[in-house]
């Protein structure tokens, strides 16, 4: 079994960083930091999701971990692309591969996310 879990909206961590900024400063940040009209940040609803298979050699020899993938997702609900963060890197391309199936409900703009799924080799 995987867990899978998006984590972090890129877009989301600026605001929290520019708390120390400037009034002028912190509402121009704000105001970029606010989803494209019609979209609630970190509410993009996912459509179609596959996923990824467990190599049965890795899970054989119970290796195992988790894997931590970049998407960005065009505006139309497609995964253009995906990058690999952090992980295994045998376990990382099966992720990127079930990722880039992936489907997501229609936005303003192109977003970036921050995907972690955990491979259990004891599940």
């Amino acid at each position: 079994m995987l867990k899978q879990e998006v984590v972090k909206r890129w877009r989301a961590g600026g605001l929290l960083l520019s708390l120390s900024l400037p009034p002028a400063a912190f509402l121009m940040v704000a105001l970029l930091a606010l989803p494209a009209r019609g979209q609630v940040a970190g509410e993009r609803k996912m459509i179609t999701r596959v996923e990824p298979e467990y190599p049965n050699t890795l899970k054989r020899l119970y290796i195992g971990g988790i894997v931590r993938v970049e998407a960005v997702i065009a505006p139309n609900g497609t995964v253009q692309s995906t990058q690999l963060i952090g992980g295994n890197p045998i376990l990382g391309q099966t992720a990127m591969r079930a990722i880039k199936q992936w489907k997501y409900a229609p936005a303003n703009a192109k977003e970036k996310l921050v995907v972690t799924i955990e491979f259990d080799p004891h599940r």
